[in-house]
Protein backbone atom coordinates (compact mmCIF):
# COMPACT_ATOMS: atom_id res chain seq x y z
CA UNK A 1 0.00 0.00 0.00
CA UNK A 2 1.42 3.37 -1.02
CA UNK A 3 1.72 6.26 1.47
CA UNK A 4 -1.16 8.68 1.66
CA UNK A 5 -0.45 12.24 0.49
CA UNK A 6 1.12 14.55 3.03
CA UNK A 7 2.62 18.02 3.20
CA UNK A 8 5.68 19.10 5.18
CA UNK A 9 6.12 22.72 6.20
CA UNK A 10 9.41 24.57 6.24
CA UNK A 11 12.19 23.21 8.46
CA UNK A 12 15.47 24.80 9.53
CA UNK A 13 18.77 23.63 8.15
CA UNK A 14 20.02 21.26 10.82
CA UNK A 15 23.53 20.90 12.20
CA UNK A 16 23.58 18.00 14.67
CA UNK A 17 26.42 16.41 16.62
CA UNK A 18 29.04 16.83 19.28
CA UNK A 19 31.07 19.98 18.69
CA UNK A 20 28.84 21.54 16.00
CA UNK A 21 28.33 24.65 18.13
CA UNK A 22 31.82 25.61 17.04
CA UNK A 23 30.39 26.37 13.59
CA UNK A 24 28.14 29.13 14.93
CA UNK A 25 30.56 32.04 14.34
CA UNK A 26 30.81 31.10 10.66
CA UNK A 27 27.02 30.81 10.41
CA UNK A 28 26.60 34.22 12.05
CA UNK A 29 29.19 35.83 9.79
CA UNK A 30 27.29 34.71 6.71
CA UNK A 31 24.51 37.16 7.68
CA UNK A 32 26.59 40.14 8.79
CA UNK A 33 28.61 41.50 11.70
CA UNK A 34 25.88 42.55 14.15
CA UNK A 35 24.32 39.75 16.20
CA UNK A 36 21.74 39.89 18.96
CA UNK A 37 22.45 37.01 21.34
CA UNK A 38 19.37 35.84 23.27
CA UNK A 39 19.99 33.42 26.15
CA UNK A 40 18.50 32.24 29.39
CA UNK A 41 19.57 34.13 32.48
CA UNK A 42 21.51 31.38 34.22
CA UNK A 43 22.84 28.57 32.06
CA UNK A 44 24.76 29.32 28.88
CA UNK A 45 26.49 32.59 29.97
CA UNK A 46 28.33 30.61 32.66
CA UNK A 47 29.76 27.91 30.39
CA UNK A 48 33.09 27.63 28.57
CA UNK A 49 31.21 27.76 25.27
CA UNK A 50 30.07 31.31 26.10
CA UNK A 51 33.65 32.50 26.60
CA UNK A 52 34.76 30.81 23.39
CA UNK A 53 31.89 32.30 21.40
CA UNK A 54 32.42 35.86 22.65
CA UNK A 55 36.18 35.63 22.15
CA UNK A 56 35.64 34.49 18.55
CA UNK A 57 33.14 37.27 17.89
CA UNK A 58 35.58 39.87 19.14
CA UNK A 59 38.46 38.40 17.15
CA UNK A 60 36.32 38.66 14.01
CA UNK A 61 35.05 42.15 14.80
CA UNK A 62 31.48 40.89 15.15
CA UNK A 63 29.52 43.35 17.23
CA UNK A 64 27.36 41.47 19.68
CA UNK A 65 24.49 42.50 21.92
CA UNK A 66 23.12 40.33 24.70
CA UNK A 67 19.59 39.86 26.01
CA UNK A 68 18.78 37.44 28.83
CA UNK A 69 15.37 35.87 29.37
CA UNK A 70 14.46 34.90 32.92
CA UNK A 71 11.83 32.17 32.89
CA UNK A 72 9.09 31.90 30.32
CA UNK A 73 8.96 35.01 28.12
CA UNK A 74 6.06 37.43 28.46
CA UNK A 75 4.68 39.65 25.72
CA UNK A 76 5.85 42.68 27.69
CA UNK A 77 9.43 41.38 27.80
CA UNK A 78 9.44 40.77 24.04
CA UNK A 79 8.11 44.26 23.34
CA UNK A 80 10.74 45.77 25.65
CA UNK A 81 13.60 44.07 23.81
CA UNK A 82 12.23 44.98 20.39
CA UNK A 83 11.90 48.62 21.45
CA UNK A 84 15.42 48.65 22.90
CA UNK A 85 16.97 47.46 19.64
CA UNK A 86 14.59 49.24 17.26
CA UNK A 87 17.33 51.53 15.95
CA UNK A 88 20.12 48.93 15.94
CA UNK A 89 20.74 47.27 12.56
CA UNK A 90 20.75 43.66 13.77
CA UNK A 91 21.82 41.27 11.00
CA UNK A 92 21.06 37.99 12.77
CA UNK A 93 19.57 36.77 16.04
CA UNK A 94 21.32 33.91 17.82
CA UNK A 95 19.19 32.10 20.40
CA UNK A 96 21.07 29.82 22.78
CA UNK A 97 19.19 28.24 25.67
CA UNK A 98 16.18 26.22 26.65
CA UNK A 99 12.77 26.44 25.06
CA UNK A 100 11.92 29.75 26.71
CA UNK A 101 15.05 31.47 25.44
CA UNK A 102 14.55 30.07 21.94
CA UNK A 103 10.90 31.09 21.87
CA UNK A 104 11.90 34.60 22.92
CA UNK A 105 14.61 34.72 20.26
CA UNK A 106 12.06 33.63 17.67
CA UNK A 107 9.58 36.35 18.63
CA UNK A 108 12.28 39.04 18.80
CA UNK A 109 13.66 38.07 15.39
CA UNK A 110 10.15 38.24 13.98
CA UNK A 111 9.47 41.75 15.29
CA UNK A 112 12.74 43.71 15.07
CA UNK A 113 12.00 44.84 11.51
CA UNK A 114 8.23 45.03 11.96
CA UNK A 115 8.04 47.28 15.03
CA UNK A 116 4.64 46.17 16.28
CA UNK A 117 3.64 44.69 19.60
CA UNK A 118 3.69 40.92 19.73
CA UNK A 119 0.16 41.16 21.12
CA UNK A 120 -0.97 42.04 17.60
CA UNK A 121 -0.06 38.52 16.47
CA UNK A 122 -0.72 36.25 19.45
CA UNK A 123 -3.35 33.61 18.80
CA UNK A 124 -6.58 34.06 20.70
CA UNK A 125 -5.75 37.17 22.74
CA UNK A 126 -5.49 40.10 20.33
CA UNK A 127 -6.46 41.20 16.82
CA UNK A 128 -4.47 38.24 15.36
CA UNK A 129 -3.15 40.33 12.50
CA UNK A 130 -1.59 38.41 9.61
CA UNK A 131 2.17 38.46 9.93
CA UNK A 132 3.80 39.91 6.82
CA UNK A 133 7.38 40.03 8.09
CA UNK A 134 10.19 40.35 7.33
CA UNK A 135 11.92 38.48 10.14
CA UNK A 136 15.57 38.84 11.00
CA UNK A 137 17.42 35.56 10.29
CA UNK A 138 17.54 33.31 13.35
CA UNK A 139 20.06 30.68 14.45
CA UNK A 140 18.78 28.48 17.28
CA UNK A 141 20.97 26.33 19.53
CA UNK A 142 19.22 24.42 22.35
CA UNK A 143 20.90 23.84 25.70
CA UNK A 144 18.17 21.47 26.95
CA UNK A 145 16.56 18.39 25.43
CA UNK A 146 12.85 18.99 25.58
CA UNK A 147 10.78 21.48 23.63
CA UNK A 148 12.30 21.11 20.16
CA UNK A 149 11.71 24.86 19.74
CA UNK A 150 14.71 25.03 17.43
CA UNK A 151 12.61 23.28 14.77
CA UNK A 152 9.23 24.99 15.15
CA UNK A 153 7.53 28.10 13.80
CA UNK A 154 5.84 29.15 17.04
CA UNK A 155 7.07 31.34 19.86
CA UNK A 156 5.13 30.51 23.03
CA UNK A 157 4.61 33.50 25.32
CA UNK A 158 3.02 33.56 28.77
CA UNK A 159 1.21 35.94 31.04
CA UNK A 160 0.73 34.36 34.45
CA UNK A 161 -2.15 34.89 36.84
CA UNK A 162 -5.86 34.29 37.21
CA UNK A 163 -6.56 35.84 33.83
CA UNK A 164 -3.27 34.76 32.31
CA UNK A 165 -2.64 32.96 29.07
CA UNK A 166 -0.05 30.90 27.26
CA UNK A 167 -0.32 31.55 23.53
CA UNK A 168 1.75 31.34 20.35
CA UNK A 169 3.05 33.86 17.88
CA UNK A 170 3.20 31.51 14.92
CA UNK A 171 4.39 31.89 11.32
CA UNK A 172 6.58 30.08 8.81
CA UNK A 173 8.87 33.12 8.66
CA UNK A 174 9.79 32.53 12.31
CA UNK A 175 11.41 29.15 11.59
CA UNK A 176 15.13 29.32 12.31
CA UNK A 177 17.51 29.41 9.38
CA UNK A 178 19.73 26.97 11.27
CA UNK A 179 19.10 24.63 14.17
CA UNK A 180 22.48 23.89 15.75
CA UNK A 181 22.00 20.90 18.05
CA UNK A 182 25.17 20.11 20.00
CA UNK A 183 24.76 17.54 22.80
CA UNK A 184 27.77 19.07 24.57
CA UNK A 185 25.59 22.07 25.41
CA UNK A 186 23.44 19.75 27.55
CA UNK A 187 26.27 18.72 29.85
CA UNK A 188 25.38 21.23 32.59
CA UNK A 189 21.66 20.38 32.76
CA UNK A 190 20.65 19.64 36.38
CA UNK A 191 18.64 16.45 36.99
CA UNK A 192 15.30 18.26 37.46
CA UNK A 193 15.72 19.88 34.03
CA UNK A 194 16.73 16.57 32.46
CA UNK A 195 13.58 14.98 33.89
CA UNK A 196 11.05 17.65 32.97
CA UNK A 197 12.45 18.37 29.53
CA UNK A 198 12.92 14.71 28.73
CA UNK A 199 9.29 13.96 29.51
CA UNK A 200 8.27 16.95 27.38
CA UNK A 201 10.13 15.46 24.41
CA UNK A 202 8.62 12.03 25.07
CA UNK A 203 5.12 13.49 25.31
CA UNK A 204 5.57 15.46 22.09
CA UNK A 205 6.73 12.36 20.25
CA UNK A 206 3.88 10.23 21.57
CA UNK A 207 1.20 12.85 20.98
CA UNK A 208 2.35 13.67 17.46
CA UNK A 209 2.56 9.93 16.69
CA UNK A 210 -1.14 9.45 17.48
CA UNK A 211 -2.22 12.90 16.23
CA UNK A 212 -5.13 13.14 13.81
CA UNK A 213 -2.74 14.84 11.37
CA UNK A 214 0.09 12.31 11.61
CA UNK A 215 1.52 10.93 8.37
CA UNK A 216 4.10 8.39 7.29
CA UNK A 217 6.88 10.99 7.37
CA UNK A 218 6.17 12.19 10.90
CA UNK A 219 5.50 8.63 12.06
CA UNK A 220 9.00 7.59 10.98
CA UNK A 221 10.53 10.46 12.93
CA UNK A 222 8.38 9.86 16.00
CA UNK A 223 9.29 6.17 16.07
CA UNK A 224 12.99 7.00 15.80
CA UNK A 225 12.62 9.57 18.57
CA UNK A 226 10.85 7.14 20.90
CA UNK A 227 13.71 4.66 20.48
CA UNK A 228 16.15 7.46 21.39
CA UNK A 229 14.17 8.41 24.51
CA UNK A 230 14.22 4.82 25.70
CA UNK A 231 17.98 4.68 25.20
CA UNK A 232 18.80 8.06 26.70
CA UNK A 233 16.42 9.52 29.27
CA UNK A 234 16.68 7.31 32.35
CA UNK A 235 20.37 6.44 31.87
CA UNK A 236 21.17 10.15 31.71
CA UNK A 237 18.94 11.16 34.62
CA UNK A 238 19.93 8.26 36.88
CA UNK A 239 23.57 8.29 35.75
CA UNK A 240 23.48 4.54 35.13
CA UNK A 241 25.59 4.52 32.00
CA UNK A 242 29.31 4.70 31.34
CA UNK A 243 28.58 6.87 28.30
CA UNK A 244 26.64 9.94 29.41
CA UNK A 245 27.61 11.63 26.16
CA UNK A 246 25.66 9.01 24.22
CA UNK A 247 22.65 9.41 26.52
CA UNK A 248 22.72 13.18 26.00
CA UNK A 249 23.04 12.71 22.25
CA UNK A 250 20.02 10.42 22.21
CA UNK A 251 17.94 12.98 24.09
CA UNK A 252 19.12 15.92 21.99
CA UNK A 253 18.12 13.94 18.91
CA UNK A 254 14.77 12.93 20.42
CA UNK A 255 13.94 16.52 21.35
CA UNK A 256 14.82 17.77 17.87
CA UNK A 257 12.57 15.15 16.28
CA UNK A 258 9.77 15.99 18.71
CA UNK A 259 9.94 19.61 17.58
CA UNK A 260 9.77 18.59 13.94
CA UNK A 261 6.83 16.24 14.43
CA UNK A 262 4.78 18.62 16.57
CA UNK A 263 5.33 21.39 14.04
CA UNK A 264 4.04 19.20 11.24
CA UNK A 265 1.07 17.42 12.80
CA UNK A 266 0.20 18.92 16.18
CA UNK A 267 -0.08 17.43 19.65
CA UNK A 268 -2.83 16.28 21.99
CA UNK A 269 -4.56 16.43 25.34
CA UNK A 270 -1.45 16.83 27.52
CA UNK A 271 -0.42 19.97 25.68
CA UNK A 272 -4.02 21.13 25.54
CA UNK A 273 -3.96 21.16 29.32
CA UNK A 274 -0.41 22.52 29.56
CA UNK A 275 -1.44 25.91 28.18
CA UNK A 276 -3.98 26.91 30.86
CA UNK A 277 -2.02 25.17 33.63
CA UNK A 278 1.13 27.10 32.73
CA UNK A 279 -0.80 30.35 32.47
CA UNK A 280 -2.68 30.07 35.76
CA UNK A 281 -0.10 28.33 37.95
CA UNK A 282 3.72 28.47 38.23
CA UNK A 283 4.12 25.00 36.75
CA UNK A 284 7.08 24.42 34.41
CA UNK A 285 5.93 23.13 31.05
CA UNK A 286 7.94 19.92 31.19
CA UNK A 287 6.56 19.12 34.65
CA UNK A 288 3.02 19.39 33.29
CA UNK A 289 3.87 16.98 30.50
CA UNK A 290 5.62 14.49 32.72
CA UNK A 291 2.97 14.48 35.41
CA UNK A 292 0.03 14.16 32.98
CA UNK A 293 1.24 11.92 30.17
CA UNK A 294 0.36 8.59 31.83
CA UNK A 295 -3.14 9.56 32.92
CA UNK A 296 -3.94 11.38 29.65
CA UNK A 297 -2.79 8.36 27.69
CA UNK A 298 -5.02 6.10 29.78
CA UNK A 299 -8.03 8.39 29.29
CA UNK A 300 -7.38 8.60 25.55
CA UNK A 301 -7.17 4.83 25.18
CA UNK A 302 -10.40 4.31 27.13
CA UNK A 303 -12.21 6.96 25.07
CA UNK A 304 -10.94 5.50 21.80
CA UNK A 305 -12.11 2.02 22.73
CA UNK A 306 -15.54 3.37 23.63
CA UNK A 307 -16.11 5.76 20.71
CA UNK A 308 -13.55 5.06 17.98
CA UNK A 309 -12.49 1.40 18.26
CA UNK A 310 -11.21 1.37 14.66
CA UNK A 311 -8.87 4.31 15.21
CA UNK A 312 -5.32 3.76 14.04
CA UNK A 313 -4.22 5.51 17.24
CA UNK A 314 -4.97 2.34 19.21
CA UNK A 315 -2.49 0.41 17.07
CA UNK A 316 0.03 3.22 17.48
CA UNK A 317 -0.26 3.21 21.25
CA UNK A 318 0.52 -0.50 21.15
CA UNK A 319 3.50 0.17 18.89
CA UNK A 320 4.77 2.86 21.24
CA UNK A 321 4.49 0.38 24.11
CA UNK A 322 6.64 -2.14 22.26
CA UNK A 323 9.30 0.53 21.64
CA UNK A 324 9.41 2.07 25.11
CA UNK A 325 9.07 -1.23 26.98
CA UNK A 326 11.47 -2.91 24.54
CA UNK A 327 9.36 -6.04 24.25
CA UNK A 328 6.58 -7.61 22.22
CA UNK A 329 3.08 -8.10 23.56
CA UNK A 330 0.52 -10.80 22.98
CA UNK A 331 -2.34 -8.34 22.53
CA UNK A 332 -3.02 -4.65 22.13
CA UNK A 333 -4.77 -4.55 25.47
CA UNK A 334 -1.69 -5.92 27.21
CA UNK A 335 0.47 -3.39 25.36
CA UNK A 336 -1.76 -0.48 26.38
CA UNK A 337 -1.59 -1.46 30.02
CA UNK A 338 2.18 -1.80 29.84
CA UNK A 339 2.52 1.63 28.22
CA UNK A 340 0.45 3.34 30.90
CA UNK A 341 2.34 1.54 33.66
CA UNK A 342 5.70 2.46 32.15
CA UNK A 343 4.78 6.14 31.80
CA UNK A 344 3.58 6.20 35.40
CA UNK A 345 6.76 4.44 36.55
CA UNK A 346 8.97 6.94 34.71
CA UNK A 347 7.02 9.84 36.21
CA UNK A 348 7.79 8.43 39.66
CA UNK A 349 11.44 7.61 38.93
CA UNK A 350 11.99 11.10 37.55
CA UNK A 351 10.48 12.55 40.72
CA UNK A 352 8.04 14.78 38.88
CA UNK A 353 5.74 16.78 41.17
CA UNK A 354 1.97 16.61 41.20
CA UNK A 355 -0.22 19.49 40.06
CA UNK A 356 -1.34 20.18 43.61
CA UNK A 357 2.22 21.07 44.53
CA UNK A 358 1.80 24.24 42.46
CA UNK A 359 -1.53 25.33 43.89
CA UNK A 360 -4.09 23.57 41.71
CA UNK A 361 -7.01 22.20 43.70
CA UNK A 362 -10.52 21.02 42.92
CA UNK A 363 -11.85 24.59 42.81
CA UNK A 364 -9.64 25.36 39.81
CA UNK A 365 -10.39 22.31 37.70
CA UNK A 366 -13.38 23.65 35.76
CA UNK A 367 -11.49 26.76 34.68
CA UNK A 368 -8.52 24.72 33.41
CA UNK A 369 -10.84 22.35 31.53
CA UNK A 370 -12.71 25.26 29.93
CA UNK A 371 -9.45 26.80 28.72
CA UNK A 372 -7.91 23.56 27.43
CA UNK A 373 -9.51 23.29 24.00
CA UNK A 374 -6.87 25.12 22.00
CA UNK A 375 -4.99 23.97 18.92
CA UNK A 376 -3.30 21.02 20.65
CA UNK A 377 -6.59 19.51 21.76
CA UNK A 378 -7.88 19.74 18.20
CA UNK A 379 -5.41 17.07 17.02
CA UNK A 380 -5.93 14.69 19.95
CA UNK A 381 -6.90 11.30 18.46
CA UNK A 382 -10.33 11.44 20.11
CA UNK A 383 -12.58 14.28 21.24
CA UNK A 384 -12.58 14.14 25.03
CA UNK A 385 -15.52 15.21 27.15
CA UNK A 386 -15.12 17.78 29.89
CA UNK A 387 -15.50 15.00 32.43
CA UNK A 388 -12.69 12.99 30.83
CA UNK A 389 -10.39 16.02 30.76
CA UNK A 390 -11.17 16.69 34.41
CA UNK A 391 -10.28 13.07 35.21
CA UNK A 392 -6.81 13.64 33.74
CA UNK A 393 -6.31 16.49 36.19
CA UNK A 394 -7.88 14.84 39.22
CA UNK A 395 -5.56 11.87 38.92
CA UNK A 396 -2.55 14.15 39.37
CA UNK A 397 -3.71 16.61 42.03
Amino acid sequence: MSPKPFSIARLPRIEFGTGVFGRVPDLVAAYGNRVLLVTGSRSFPFTPQWDELITTFEQRNVRWYHVSIDGEPSPQRIDEVVAEYADTPIDVVLGVGGGSALDAAKAIAGLLRVQRSVMDYLEGVGPELPYAGPAVPLIAAPTTAGTGSEATKNAVLSLQGKYGFKKSFRDQQLVAEYAVVDPDLLATCPPRVVAANGMDALTQLLESFVSLRANVFTDALAISGLHAVRAGLLPWYENTTDDLSAARSNMAYAALLSGITLAQCGLGSVHGLAAPLGACYPIPHGVVCGTLVATCTAVNIDALQARAPDSVALDKYAEAAAILCNQTFSSRKTAWGALINLLAEWTARLDLPRLGDYGLDTSGLDHVVAQSRGSSMQTNPVLLTDAEIKTCLQERL
